[in-house]
């Protein structure tokens, strides 16, 4: 469903005579309310007694903005189905998240993780294949009521969970403190471990984000023939990656711990912007994006595994997830205004050394700042559950 919600949104308004400007209006105001709304969606999933339901009513309100854009393509109608998606998006992540944990439980999370990842990315890869051909055989509006009708199936896997196969106090990080919702923010907001890994993961989005973009630029300027078939690469290339690895990280994140994998994945991004700049080559360039597959994968689990464990035993796993997912926003809307400046004034190459450094900066900060999160009994714990599933 949230695949919808990507490049396909821009070619359908632009095929309605919607200005440039109107859609960066609209795409702006989704993600400035998606950023507000990172907090407010985690405080929620904490407080609900029923996460299928919340996750439920989430992903009814992803269809029905997906439904409002096919059906009305006008400014106020797209304006609100962009808000009211951010809010569905806000809460269905924790939502997604907190299940996992409930169902599973801290000792096997990473390998749960893992196994969301990789079916997140196949999901991304045949909904991209999936939606093309229709919007290519019938219409760019039957996209957005395909999506709209996903929540069908959407529904239906969710309703195979049974309410009894989710431990509440799991779900939300173990037993709440006793304190109210501002304490809790509070207490949140003073946690040195949550603090420097949000500010890590900010940073790392700072250098993310941009990457991608910037090259499909250059990419469409030196090929324009074949710009949109490697862009194409360049985006299925990374989904591979993590479907085939994420549960892998997972498992050696529960083994090992979580600061040697986090600091892989922060290590391949300068690597990937510095390559940028000597590769010129179309099939390398491909070839180099294998390495922003070894950091989705790593920060797919990562992210909330590291929470899970940051917040264990305070109830409140799934409004920290909302302080981060803040941080990233911020780290990601940041990061193609400062590549488009760079690269605009001092041209590609600096920009992506700019970014580069960046990422090096953040790879400098997980080391030195970082503290490794897994409790050894937790993963001993999971060692010998993955010994008896062998």
């Amino acid at each position: 469903m949230q695949t919808g919600f990507g490049p396909f949104i821009s070619v359908y308004l632009t095929a309605h005579g919607w200005t440039q400007v109107d859609i960066g209006l609209v795409l702006t105001a989704r993600g400035l309310a998606a950023l507000a709304l990172q907090m407010p969606g985690g405080a929620i999933v904490d407080a609900a007694r029923s996460e299928r339901g919340v996750a439920a009513l989430a992903m009814i309100a992803i269809s029905a903005s997906a439904l409002v854009i096919a059906l009305w393509p006008i400014f106020p109608s797209i304006l609100g189905a962009q808000i009211l998606h951010a809010a569905g998006s806000s809460v269905v992540n924790p939502a997604i998240a907190a299940i996992s944990l409930g169902l599973v439980g801290h000792a096997a999370s990473g390998e749960r993780f893992g196994r969301n990842a990789r079916f997140a990315s196949i999901g991304n890869g045949l909904a991209a294949a999936g939606m093309g051909a229709v919007g290519y055989f019938w219409s760019n509006q039957a996209v957005f009521l395909v999506t709209a009708a996903l929540i069908i199936p959407t529904l239906i896997a969710l309703a195979q969970i049974r309410s009894d196969e989710i431990d509440p106090i799991r779900a939300h990080g173990g037993l709440a403190q006793g304190q109210n919702e501002t304490a809790a923010i509070a207490t949140l907001l003073t946690n040195r471990p949550l603090l420097i890994f949000a500010a890590c993961v900010t940073v790392f989005q700072l250098a993310n984000a941009a990457m991608l973009p910037l090259m499909a630029g250059i990419i469409t300027m030196r090929l324009s023939a074949w710009a949109t078939t490697l862009v194409a690469a360049c985006i299925v290339v990374p989904q591979l990656v993590v479907a085939a690895f994420s549960p892998s990280v997972g498992r050696w994140a529960q083994r090992w711990g979580r600061r040697p994998i986090l600091l892989i994945g922060f290590a391949a991004l300068p690597i990937r912007g510095l390559l940028f700049i000597v590769v010129t080559d179309p099939g390398m360039l491909v070839a180099v994006q294998l390495l922003d597959g070894i950091c989705a994968a790593v920060f797919g689990v990562l992210v909330p595994l590291t929470i899970a464990d940051i917040t264990r035993g305070t109830g409140r796993f799934n409004l920290a997830q909302g302080i981060v997912g803040s941080g990233i926003g911020i780290g990601a809307s940041l990061s193609t205004t400062l590549a488009g400046w760079m690269s605009d004034r001092l041209g590609s190459s600096v920009a992506f050394l700019g970014l580069a450094c960046i990422g090096a900066a953040g790879l400098v900060l997980t080391a030195l700042l970082m503290p490794e999160t897994m409790e050894r009994k937790a993963g001993a714990a999971a060692k010998r559950a993955f010994s008896t599933l062998d």
